[in-house]
């Protein structure tokens, strides 16, 4: 290419390059102006959206779920028994249950929590398939010396039981991929293909994984390549930026409408839960521009 030419073609590229900005811009200014308007006119209904309560705690749940349900989200994940009506009066489901004792780092790892876990699962999982839902989190536990073998071990038959029992209830046992590098150290279920032949071992379609992809990025990376790969096994995603767990816009690395696509294109039909830690004062357009 002459020494013109290649100038020109930067030239041009720098005008496009400034156009798309531009278009950001606009969108931006669009949200910020009527975000309910432009996010329900933006929406395909490709996905199922929800979001997680843990993030926004600071909103009442009742104004909560009513906001939300006016951006296009169906669901509130990871709700405790007593705050279940509370949105499904406002038509949406809990679409992960949890209580006050399920425990990211005493889990099914360790044989002796396995009778109190059992106990209160059993009760948990019954609650939740008499109120419709369908979806109960769990976790494997922190290592403690425990080797992953071991901890493979332990886990399967410590919820063997528990499966059965949501198989019969018409629930699924989700278990979280949490990373052990920054946010939840020794956490034992930290990758996926640990997660993967824990599922394998138990062996039942009512007993998959959570993928949370802000914490498999910070663990793995290549997260397009592993949900092309692992689709069978995951019932649910979480979302968040990296780093930081901040909002999932062009402030982080990751490239969430190409991981959206590769979801929808591999035929997923649960939901999607937005997990990040809003930054913005206004929350809730935080998380409508998420979305």
């Amino acid at each position: 290419m002459s020494k013109i030419h290649r100038r020109k073609a930067i030239r041009n590229l720098s005008l496009g390059l400034g156009t798309i900005g531009f278009g950001g811009t606009l969108m931006a200014k669009s949200l910020s102006e009527n975000p309910i308007d432009s996010i329900q006119n933006n929406l395909k209904g490709n996905i199922n959206h929800s979001v997680c309560r843990w993030c926004y705690q600071n909103i009442p749940l009742d104004e909560f779920a009513e906001k939300v349900k006016e951006i296009g989200i169906k669901a509130i994940d990871l709700l405790k028994p007593d705050e279940w009506s509370s949105v499904q009066k406002y038509g949406l489901d809990c679409s992960l249950a949890t209580d006050t004792f399920a425990s990211i780092t005493d889990g099914f790892n360790d044989p002796k929590n396995h009778v109190v876990l059992q106990e209160k699962y059993r009760k948990l999982i019954s609650q939740a398939s008499h109120s419709g839902i369908k979806q109960v989190i769990v976790f494997s536990g922190n290592r403690k010396g425990i080797s992953d073998n071991e901890g493979l071990e332990h886990c399967a038959i410590g919820l063997d039981t528990l499966v059965r029992h949501a198989e019969k209830n018409n629930v699924t046992l989700v278990m979280e991929l949490l990373n052990s590098k920054l946010d939840h150290k020794d956490y034992q279920c930290d990758h996926t293909p640990w997660g993967v032949g824990l599922v394998d071992k138990i062996g039942s379609t009512n007993f998959k994984l959570l993928y949370d992809i802000y914490h498999m990025q910070i663990m793995e990376g290549d997260i397009i390549t592993t949900i092309d790969k692992y689709n069978d096994y995951i019932a649910h995603y979480h979302t968040g930026g990296v780093p930081g767990r901040n909002e999932i816009n062009e402030t982080q690395e990751l490239n969430y409408a190409a991981i959206m696509k590769t979801i929808v294109k591999n035929g997923y039909k649960g939901y999607v839960a937005q997990e990040f830690i809003p930054s913005y004062t206004d929350k809730l357009k935080a998380l409508t521009e998420g979305l």
